[in-house]
Order: C-alpha cells, then sequence, then structure tokens
C-alpha cells in the first residue's frame, strides 16, 4: 500500500503539471494562429493570381476551410481569421504573451474583439497600456472592460458611432436547451434591457403582497410573467402552437417505446409534456425510420412547401455542413440544377447561408456518396455530412485528399 503511494505524483506536482499543461495549450493555439494567417495569406494569393476575385467570397472561403480544418463552425473560423490578422497590426506585446502560454486563447480573443475596429496605430495604444497593467494576471471580465474602456479613451469617436451603429442590431433570437427547454435572447440598447428587466422583477413584487400563497420562484414568476405579456394570454400555459414533431414508427406500432419524439432543432420532447397545455396546439407528424424522414419528389425549380418542410425537419433546422450549426436558410441542390439535379428529397440539404453562399466559391464541390454528402475544398480536403435526421451520429468526418 506504501508502495504505490510513493508512486502516486504529490498534489504539488499535480497542479504545477496542470499549469505547464495550460501554458503550453496557449502556446499551441498561438503556434495555430500563427498558421491560419499564413493559410489566409497564401490562400488569397494563389486565389488572386489569375485575375480578379470577389473579397467577400475569398474571404468566406478562407473562413470555411479554416472552420473545417479547426471543427468549428465558419463563424468561429472568420473569428479566428480576423483575430491572427489583427494581432499582427498592432498587437505586438499581447501576440508575444500569447505566444509564450501567458495568455490564453480565449483571453487574447477578446481583446482582439475589442479592438477590431482600431486602426493598427490605435491598436498598438491600447496594446502598451494592457501590457503597462499586467494584462495577463487579469481575469476574462476584467481584460474585456479594460480594453475596451482604453479603446474608448483612444479613439472616442470610433467608440461613438459603433455604439449608435449597434443599436440597429437589435434583435431576439431562440437557442434550444436541455431537457425539453429552449433560451429566449432579447439583444437590446442596455437602458431598454434594464427597463424590461425591472418591469419583470415588479411583477414579482406584485404577486408577493397579494393575499393567495405564492408557489412559484422569482425567475419562474419573470419568465411567466415574460411570456404572458408577450404573448397576450392570461397565463403563461395558455399560448397556442403549432408543433412540428418527428415520431419514430416504432412507437407508432408499439405504444409502450421508449423513443421519445423529435422537435426538429430542439431535441427530444416527452410527448405528455407537449399535450399538457390548455391552448391551442396544432400537430404536425412526420413519420420516421430509423431516423431517416421518408420525403416526396417535385418538379419545381425550388425547394418549397412540404418538400422544403421535410428537408429541414430531416437536417433539424441546422446547416448540414460539418461542425455548423446555423439556423437552415436555404435549401441546397447537392447535385446542381444547372447539372440537371432534380428537386427532390434526396438532393436537397439544408444550408446556412453563408454555406450556401460559400459553396458558390471556385474549387468547391459537393455530391452524394454512399448515402453521405461529400464537401470538397479548393485545398482537395474532403468532409462529410449523413443525410439522416439530426439526432444521427457520423456528421464532421473528414478524410485526406482522394481518400473518399
Amino acid at each position: 500500500m506504501s508502495a504505490n503511494r510513493s508512486c502516486t505524483p504529490s498534489e504539488a506536482l499535480l497542479v504545477e503539471r496542470i499549469a505547464r499543461l495550460e501554458q503550453r495549450k496557449a502556446a499551441i493555439a498561438a503556434e495555430q494562429s500563427e498558421a491560419i494567417l499564413a493559410f489566409a495569406r497564401a490562400h488569397a494569393k494563389s486565389q488572386t493570381a489569375g485575375g480578379t476575385v470577389d473579397p467577400e467570397a475569398l474571404e468566406r472561403s478562407i473562413a470555411a476551410q479554416v472552420g473545417l480544418a479547426c471543427r468549428v463552425s465558419p463563424t468561429e473560423g472568420r473569428r479566428r481569421v480576423r483575430t491572427a490578422r489583427d494581432l499582427h497590426a498592432g498587437h505586438t506585446r499581447i501576440r508575444a504573451l500569447f505566444a509564450a502560454g501567458q495568455l490564453s486563447e480565449y483571453k487574447t480573443s477578446v481583446i482582439a474583439a475589442a479592438t477590431a475596429h482600431l486602426s493598427p496605430g490605435e491598436r498598438a495604444q491600447v496594446d502598451r497600456e494592457l501590457a503597462e497593467q499586467r494584462v495577463e494576471t487579469l481575469g476574462v471580465r476584467r481584460i474585456h472592460d479594460l480594453t475596451r474602456t482604453l479603446a474608448a479613451q483612444v479613439a472616442p469617436e470610433k467608440f461613438t458611432a459603433r455604439c449608435r451603429a449597434a443599436r440597429s442590431g437589435r434583435r431576439v433570437s431562440v437557442r434550444p436547451s436541455a431537457d425539453g427547454m429552449a433560451d429566449l435572447t432579447a439583444h437590446l440598447p442596455v437602458e431598454e434591457a434594464v427597463a424590461c428587466y425591472a418591469a419583470l422583477a415588479a411583477a414579482v413584487n406584485e404577486i408577493a403582497v397579494q393575499p393567495e400563497p405564492v408557489t412559484r420562484g422569482r425567475g419562474q414568476i419573470m419568465a411567466d410573467t415574460l411570456v404572458e405579456r408577450l404573448t397576450g394570454q392570461a397565463t403563461a400555459r395558455d399560448v397556442a402552437v403549432e408543433i412540428q414533431v418527428l415520431v419514430p414508427v416504432e412507437a407508432l406500432v408499439d405504444p409502450r417505446s421508449p423513443l421519445p419524439a423529435q422537435i426538429p432543432g430542439h431535441g427530444p420532447v416527452p410527448v405528455d409534456l407537449l399535450t399538457n397545455s390548455t391552448g391551442r396546439t396544432i400537430w404536425r407528424r412526420l413519420v420516421t425510420r430509423d431516423g431517416i424522414i421518408i420525403g416526396g419528389d417535385s418538379r419545381s425549380r425550388r425547394f418549397t412547401g412540404q418538400l422544403a418542410a421535410l428537408i429541414r425537419a430531416r437536417d433539424g433546422h441546422r446547416c448540414r455542413e460539418p461542425y455548423c450549426d446555423a439556423p437552415i436558410r436555404h435549401i441546397d441542390h447537392i447535385h446542381r440544377w444547372s447539372e440537371l439535379g432534380r428537386t427532390e428529397f434526396d438532393n436537397g440539404r439544408g444550408l446556412c447561408a453563408f454555406h450556401n453562399h460559400v459553396r458558390e466559391t471556385a474549387g468547391w464541390r459537393a455530391e452524394v456518396t454512399s448515402g453521405t454528402v461529400r464537401t470538397t475544398t479548393p485545398t482537395g480536403a474532403h468532409y462529410h455530412s449523413e443525410l439522416r435526421a439530426e439526432n444521427s451520429s457520423g456528421i464532421g468526418e473528414k478524410s485526406s485528399p482522394g481518400a473518399a
């Protein structure tokens, strides 16, 4: 027993190892950032050598390839490309801390994002101030606030213009969460957001002074009040909805089947929870077998109506390209219409706007091979995505050029 204890690293050594690995991880991320910048420059040079190229299309192609190589979304790929670029345009000290493993990839990206609107000279001023204040010892939130403050001081006119322009980006979005829940997010001007939150908080006080016993928590009351005021219903459970549900054929054959229903884009939900409502619920069933929806055919040029709905449901309302989970905006012909591809279920796939546009860039191809869609990038790399429902596996596999 004592011999085993002597072979076990001490707690101090384990903590030291964790620290070394964290430093090494940051240094590797910095090395990857350098490689991303080198690829972006090399690809831009090779694509422009033959003549004029649309800059936006070129940037999309670079971002998409970086995203696939890093197994992340194209949005994240674009962010990494821009971070790598900006680090070489004024952030000399931050880049050095990053390369030395003293500053994590996330903290470095926070700094790059907060100074993206600055010129290289202005960025260098912020870079110097951050180094003097030992930015590597600060937490993420303090780094974010400090960098934004310094950027506002260095370029106050740009800061004011950004704040004004940001108001045009106000929006509301919904993201699926675990256990049959979802997150509804409103991106608002700060004074409006605070006013909305204060109004919901006031509803808690109104209920607290009523004679009836309070059976809900503060958060529950605020959430219910939000639903009631947005929908105009008397209570949150009265909302009328249309639910598109994927029902496994096994569950139709055997009522005791444990297979849950699937709400496309939001995951599995127990049926009894969906039906426990006083509101008007419209059900639209799409029968599946082994996760695959049986679809129809269409002779029209565009994917519309029920055919488009079937494809969106099969793809879980998320972009079908590997590592991308953006909402579907377009239904793409895998075998192009211009190349006599048919507008039918097996030849359609849901894509976000980014990936639908990037596919039209020179060097990008898509084709169906053995039940999967194979995407080929301009460098010859292959990425595969199965033509199956979202809850199946096998999305995002990569093979070397010519391997598939």
